[in-house]
C-alpha cells in the first residue's frame, strides 16, 4: 500500500489499514484514507478539541523511567509548544508484532523498551519527539489505534473499509 493508492473507494470513504511503511515513513501500524471532501474526519480525527486519542507502541532506546513517564503524562515542551499530557506506560514488547525488514538497529551496550502513549493532539512526528525530548530515542513506532478504530485483526498489507 501506498499513501497516494487509489481503492476504488467512492467518497467519502474510511479505510483502516495495516501497513508496513518504506523506512523512510518511519511509521508502521494504522493508517486512514478517506474521500476527498472529508476535511471534517481528518479534523475530527486531528484536532485536541474533539479528544480523539491516538494509540502508539514505541520502542525505545534507554532505560524506561518514572521520571520520563512522569514528563509523559504530564506534557513536554517541543520547540512548536507544550503539548498535552499523554497516557504513558512501559509495557513489554506486543506478542502480536510483526518482523520488521529492515530490522532496527540493536546495540549490545544500550537497553531498549517499550511504552504505549496514547495523545490527543496530531503534530508532526509528535510521539517522536515526545520520546525524544525525555531522552528515550524512538527505534520503531507503530500506531494502533485512533479513536475506537484498531489494527485488531488487520493483518500487515491489508485493509478494510469501515
Amino acid at each position: 500500500l501506498s499513501p497516494h493508492l487509489n481503492l476504488g473507494l467512492a467518497s467519502p470513504s474510511y479505510v483502516e489499514a495495516a501497513v508496513d511503511w518504506p523506512s523512510n515513513y518511519r511509521l508502521t501500524g494504522f493508517t486512514s484514507w478517506h474521500g476527498p471532501d472529508d476535511g471534517r474526519l481528518q479534523t475530527r480525527i486531528s484536532d485536541p478539541r474533539h479528544k480523539m486519542g491516538k494509540t502508539y507502541f514505541a520502542q525505545v532506546e534507554g532505560l524506561i523511567g518514572p521520571d520520563a513517564l512522569a514528563a509523559l503524562q504530564t506534557g513536554v515542551v517541543l520547540k512548536d509548544g507544550p503539548t498535552l499530557p499523554a497516557r504513558a506506560r512501559a509495557v513489554d514488547a506486543p506478542d502480536w508484532l510483526w518482523p520488521r525488514t529492515p530490522p532496527i538497529r540493536e546495540r549490545k551496550s544500550i537497553p531498549d523498551g517499550w511504552i504505549e502513549l496514547t495523545i490527543r493532539e496530531g503534530r508532526n512526528r509528535q510521539v517522536r519527539r515526545m520520546c525524544a525530548a525525555v531522552g528515550l530515542p524512538c527505534l520503531r513506532l507503530i500506531r494502533w489505534r485512533v479513536g475506537d478504530w484498531t489494527l485488531q485483526g488487520i493483518p500487515p498489507g491489508t485493509w478494510r473499509q469501515t
